[in-house]
Parts: structure tokens; sequence; C-alpha cells
């Protein structure tokens, strides 16, 4: 920790110039990421970034916004907090970037937080629920998604309404493990739903069987599990093994294309939270336009929730862009977006005002069928 802290002040020094404006030239608008593109979570933050440039491609397409074209860069960063610090220096000092857009992880968010306030930078829909980002209002973070706590919640009041009684937890001993599971227990104290047992792995050198064992031995009838990626899935596997047949819950970061790769018959009956509208839901326009795109991009592809999820956050991006107008800069995009009130693309619904930049609260629980949909 010492050894981060002391790099990010190291970088201050060189970010500190950064204009307001930077990376807005007369014809391009830059944004940049650092964001996990290998390990357990690549897979699926590929994902976010194929949805988010799937939208920037259609717009550029057609002209841009006020005649500047969308420019995407993302840098692997691996899950590191320390990888994550550099590569942001580099977006802000040498690529120049207007704004940090759709970075992953909450650790990682936390870590990046010193360099943007030194040289001014937005971070626009970075993929974290951490309510912590949004308890503590920082006016240059706009969130997208909703939050995890949001999703704890929903996730324990359906499991008490069902009449559940013997709930467990897993998640991954890190930053973004520790971040769900402190969500669950505040949901847990005001649903009024306590937990049976908590299981952890070290996600860099997971015992999945042991956990499993330890799990079963409680006889759970739901488990939450505080994880998303091969780590989620690997985790259910290695419960069924050990003979025992809970109900498993999940938050939104658990790709359902992961899922349904990794587990295929055994993804049936897996309950997970969702951010953002089905995409059965074709008459709702953000739909309509995401499935269009992507058929027209690619005949074969088949729609991704992940995917989606990245071109909810660039179609909300792109009618920020739009509302501010030519006169663009860290300034007039804020200032914009306090006085949006609410943009609504269906049933999701962000809301932004001067001192509330959160976002979405649009959760809804969906169940995987034996097609490997989710039916909501």
């Amino acid at each position: 920790m010492f050894r981060l802290m002391f790099s990010v002040l190291a970088l201050l020094v060189g970010v500190s110039a950064h204009a307001s404006n930077a990376g807005v030239t007369a014809n391009e608008i830059r944004l940049g990421a650092s964001a996990v593109l290998s390990g357990p979570l690549g897979p699926q933050t590929a994902d976010y970034g194929a949805g988010s440039r799937l939208l920037f491609d259609a717009v550029n397409e057609a002209g841009g916004i006020h005649g500047r074209k969308i420019s995407y860069v993302t840098l692997d960063d691996g899950f590191d907090p320390a990888r994550t610090v550099e590569n942001t220096r580099k977006l802000i000092e040498e690529n120049k970037v207007f704004m940090i857009y759709n970075n992953t992880g909450t650790a990682q968010t936390a870590a990046i937080l010193p360099l943007v306030k030194a040289s001014r930078t937005i971070v626009f829909g970075p993929v974290t629920g951490a309510s912590s980002f949004r308890d503590n209002f920082n006016p240059l973070m706009f969130h997208v998604r909703a939050s995890y706590g949001n999703e704890a919640r929903r996730i324990l009041s359906q499991i008490k309404q069902m009449g559940i009684s013997r709930v467990g937890v897993f998640y991954q001993d890190d930053g973004f493990g520790k971040a769900l599971l402190g969500e669950l227990k505040r949901a847990s104290e005001s649903e009024g739903v306590p937990f049976a047992v908590e299981v952890s792995v070290d996600p860099k050198q997971p015992d999945f069987a042991a956990a499993a064992a330890t799990m079963a031995k409680a006889q759970p009838q739901a488990v939450v599990l505080g994880t998303a990626g091969s780590t989620f899935t690997s985790f259910i596997k290695a419960v069924h093994a050990s003979g025992a047949k809970p109900t498993f819950y999940g938050f939104s970061v658990a790709s359902l294309d992961v899922i349904n790769r990794e587990l295929k018959d055994k993804a049936r009956g897996v309950i997970l939270a969702q951010i953002m509208p089905s995409l059965r839901s074709a008459t709702v326009p953000v739909v309509a336009e995401y499935l269009e795109l992507l058929k027209k991009k690619s005949p074969e592809a088949i729609p991704s929730a992940s995917q989606f999820e990245g071109f909810v956050h660039a179609r909300l991006l792109v009618e920020g862009l739009r509302r501010t107008g030519r006169d663009l800069s860290t300034e007039s995009f804020t200032r914009t977006m306090q006085n949006v009130g609410e943009i609504a693309f269906g049933p999701f619904r962000a809301r932004y005002a001067p001192e509330s930049h959160n976002g979405s609260s649009y959760v809804e629980l969906a169940i995987i069928g034996g097609d490997g949909q989710l039916r909501y």
C-alpha cells in the first residue's frame, strides 16, 4: 500500500498541468481507460468495451458529435491497482484523454482518484457498484450502473420473501469481493436475513474444493456469490461436485456469457441481479438500437448482456456530450450533466444533480432458464 501511495504522489506532478479540455480537438474526443483485460474477468470486460465501441463506431460513421469523432483506447491492468495508476497516468499525460471512461474495478477506481483530482479529469461510468464512491460525492465522477448496495438489497429481499432461512455467502478475498461482502452485510441487517456461513478464497491461489466443502457443511438453502468471472463458475462447479444443491444468487457483474460457457446445463436456476433492461425487450428503443447495430456489424453475432451494458454506458455518455454542445470542456460537460435531471432509456433511468452523480438505481432479478437465457 505504501508503495502504491508513493507511486501516486510521484505521478501527480506529471498530470497537474492537464487542461480541462485536453483530448478535445477540432475533430476528435479522446477517451481512455485502464481495464482488466486479462485473467478471470478479462473476457467480460472485453465485452463491455465491445458494446461501447459498437455505439461509438455508429456515431462516428454518422459524422460524430458536433463534428467530432470519438476515439477510445483501453490499457490492460490485469486487475492490479498499481498498474491501473500507471496506465491512467499514461492516458492522461501522454494520450491526453479528455475522460476516463468505463474503467473497471473498485480498488482500481479508488487508486486513480488522486490522479484524476490533480488533473481535473472526469471519470464516467466506472464499472464498480461500491457505495463508498456514491456516499462520498465526487464532482468529477459520474456513475451509470446501480450500486452493489441496490443489488444486495434486492437479492436479500427476494430471499426473505421466499422464506429461505439458511443463507451462505461466498466471496473472493480482495477489494472487489470485500466490497460485495460489505454491501451484503448491510443488506443483511436492513432485511433481517442473517448469514449461516461466510466462505472466501484467495483469487490468486483459490482452493475451490475446500471452500465448497466448508459451504456444504453449513447446508445453506441459498448461496450469494460475491465474485464474477471464472471464480464464480469454478465455485459453483465445486459445490455441485460436493453434492450440495443450494440456489445460487449473483450480482450483475457475473457475466451470463461466461456462466453459460463454463457451466452449460448446470447454469440453469442461477439467479442474477440485472442492472440493465432485458435483451428480450426489443420494444425498448435502446435494446432495439443495440440489436440492430449488432446485427448490422455481424449477422451471426450473439447478443451479450455485458456488451449491452457497455452499449448503455456509451449511449448515456453520447447523450451527455450532445447536450453539452460544441463548447466541450470538463466544466461545460459537468454543468450539463448536473442540470440534466433524468435521462431515460425505457425502464432504465439515470439521474444527475449538482450534489448527486449516482446515475441509475434500476435492479431486477432474473433466472437462467434451460435455454441459457435470462427470464425476468
